[in-house]
């Protein structure tokens, strides 16, 4: 039994416990909150015996093996730091921190002080995703790579009001390019690795994020093209591309229906009726690492979070966007 303890309390985490519930390994010990109200309300409602106001603590504590992350991005580091400093093994959520100097600070503590560490992108880990790889060989030569997420905002409805929320705040390290391209980028880097060059282009909002946004990556035998937004929506399918067929992918964040078109019109579906929730995979990923003693994912590992985070510090270098965890 692996015993977690969860850093945020928000949507994101309610997801996860769900998904986490069909796991016999997972064990809910523990809620951080920077209120003693909330993290006993949380508690409560989810069967934790412990509470916590302090990270330091909850790092510190023997009742905890590890430590899910899903605190604003530009708390990410410094909280997950704390915590593999103590021995906790962390899985953090996408994107891993808030650009690639954190994202190495975070993967060198790790391996100093020999915990796993592992970022949490649901999709690459996903059954749907491992169909894609396992018949990427049966399209031919890829020519493209196209990963499309863009879903508009509930929040940025209040922005156009006057409110800046967390996720249109450079002080948080969010923006579009953070909060959904990450989604089209992180598969496209363990599908291909790191591109030869990237062109990127974005609509820049005055609070200092990126509302929308598109990537152009370089391969050498084939182009990557990334699109996403929190300002419009888009029912486009996100696709790969090849000589003799294309994998058709209708959400890139939650894989499920993935069908595969071949040129004489001929179609192979992926069977997508004995699925768990969308997160089930990534969390029984990081409880089998910690079992086996491994300290790095082979899908979601130190590398691909590497990669990505450098494509999204020089796509928003070419954007203009600067956090003031950049700056630090």
């Amino acid at each position: 039994m692996i015993r977690f303890g969860i850093i945020g309390t928000n949507t994101i985490t309610e997801k996860m416990l769900e998904a986490a519930s069909h796991l016999e390994d997972f064990q809910l010990t523990a809620v951080y909150s920077r209120t003693e109200e909330k993290a006993k309300e949380f508690a409560g409602r989810k069967g934790a015996a412990l509470t916590f106001t302090s990270v330091e603590d909850l790092a510190k504590s023997e009742e905890v093996d590890a430590v899910y992350i899903a605190s604003p991005n530009s708390f990410h580091a410094e909280q997950a730091i704390i915590c593999m400093s103590n021995g906790k093994h962390v899985l953090c959520e996408k994107p891993m921190a808030s650009n690639e100097q954190e994202t190495a600070a975070m993967i060198a503590a790790a391996q100093h002080h020999g915990v796993l560490l592992m970022e949490a992108v649901k999709s690459t880990l996903h059954p749907g995703f491992a169909y894609v790889q396992e018949n990427l060989h049966k399209i031919g030569p890829i020519r493209r790579y196209t990963g499309n997420f863009c879903k508009y905002s509930s929040r940025y409805d209040a922005y156009k009001e006057g409110t800046i929320l967390n996720a249109f705040n450079p002080e948080f390290s969010n923006g579009s390019i953070m909060d959904l391209g990450v989604y089209g980028l992180y598969p496209m880097v363990v599908l291909f690795g790191q591109p030869q060059a990237i062109k990127a282009n974005g609509v820049p909002l005055e609070s200092g994020v990126d509302g929308e946004g598109s990537i152009l990556a370089q391969y050498e035998e084939m182009e990557g093209v990334v699109m996403h937004s929190k300002i419009i929506h888009s029912y486009a399918p996100s696709e790969i591309q090849g000589e003799k067929a294309a994998i058709i992918i209708p959400n890139i964040s939650e894989p499920s229906d993935v069908t595969i078109r071949y040129n004489d019109g001929k179609t192979e579906a992926f069977d997508s009726s004995q699925l768990y929730p969308p997160m089930h995979y990534e969390i029984k990923e990081f409880i089998q690492l910690i079992l086996n003693g491994d300290k790095q994912s082979n899908v979601n590992s130190h590398r691909a979070s590497l990669i990505t985070a450098s494509i999204l510090d020089r796509a928003r270098e070419q954007m203009g966007i600067v956090f003031p965890a950049d700056q630090k």
